[in-house]
């Protein structure tokens, strides 16, 4: 009897570990692009250290991505206040980063996604130029983009296709700040040549995301948007109502992650896979172990 009372109560405790495990479960999803595949890696290898059995789900478009998440496929993700805004929601007045993030936290609470705190970096749309011609020309601001222009200064732009095109891009942005550029001035190109274009000299301006790890990387010199015109894309985590419910300190967890990130900080991380050429994993090691979180 006595060893029949302790086998059971061997199984007991062995089936309350594997619940316990189990309840620590989490499955980090992310987009198919560098500043994603590092928050994939970096959030999966923070909670891991903290104890969670993670799985990862990286390389996502966005639109699955977000249909995994509210399906229940994937737990936690960082996404963006504006794609949210425009893509999921379909809002398209543009709001400042606070009433962005205010909107989308209260949207999406409807279908038991939660926002947590944002982070400082905006990885939303810019206009950049060469530190030298910056400091050649004293522009600084999209306002002293706009005066040179309209005082005769003739300047060359590259933009991509969908920018050029969209609603709320290349034509209200000269609306918003009183300026108008020929066509002949704007080259069409990919992004990613954009970046090549401008350091090489061949353009004057370039369309550029405010993340992107070349610019520091080319030594180049973002645009103040002292109007305000582009929108928020503030990068945040986004975590599932029942996950939170199941992990009472994911929430405080995350928010001590997303408060370490700005845009010079994703630069660097960025430009250290796409320019320095290191894996996904060991920069996402690396800043953990900076910030004594690994």
């Amino acid at each position: 009897m006595k060893r029949l009372m302790t086998v059971l109560a061997g199984l007991i405790l062995a089936g309350a570990m594997a619940t316990a495990a189990q309840a620590q479960k989490i499955v980090v999803g992310g987009k198919n692009y560098t500043e994603q595949l590092i928050m994939t890696s970096l959030t999966a290898q923070y909670l891991g250290g903290l104890g969670y059995d993670v799985t990862q789900r990286a390389g996502m478009g966005s639109a699955v991505l977000r249909q995994a998440q509210e399906n229940g496929q994937i737990d936690l993700y960082w996404e963006y206040t504006g794609t949210s805004l425009f893509v999921y929601n379909n809002i398209s007045e543009v709001l400042s980063p606070e009433e962005s993030y205010q909107r989308v936290k209260a949207l999406d609470a409807e279908k038991g996604l939660v926002w947590l705190d944002p982070s400082a970096a905006n990885n939303t749309y810019a206009l950049a130029v060469r530190k030298e011609t910056a400091e050649e020309t004293g522009i600084d601001t999209l306002s002293d983009l706009a005066s040179a222009i309209n005082a005769g200064q003739e300047l060359t732009f590259a933009l991509n296709a969908e920018f050029y095109a969209r609603d709320d891009g290349w034509r209200p942005l000269q609306q918003a700040y009183g300026f108008r550029v020929g066509r002949r001035s704007v080259k069409r190109m990919d992004t990613g040549l954009i970046y090549q274009a401008l350091r090489n000299g061949d353009i004057d301006v370039g369309l550029v995301f405010t993340t992107d790890g070349r610019i520091p990387a080319f030594d180049f010199q973002v645009l103040e948007d002292d109007q305000g015109f582009f929108p928020a894309y503030s990068m945040t985590p986004v975590v599932r109502e029942e996950t939170l419910k199941q992990h009472p300190r994911l929430a405080e967890q995350m928010n001590v992650l997303s408060a370490l990130f700005d845009d010079p900080t994703m630069a660097r991380l960025n430009a250290s896979v796409d320019v320095e050429r290191k894996s996904i994993e060991s920069v996402a090691r690396d800043f953990l172990e900076e910030q004594d979180l690994l």
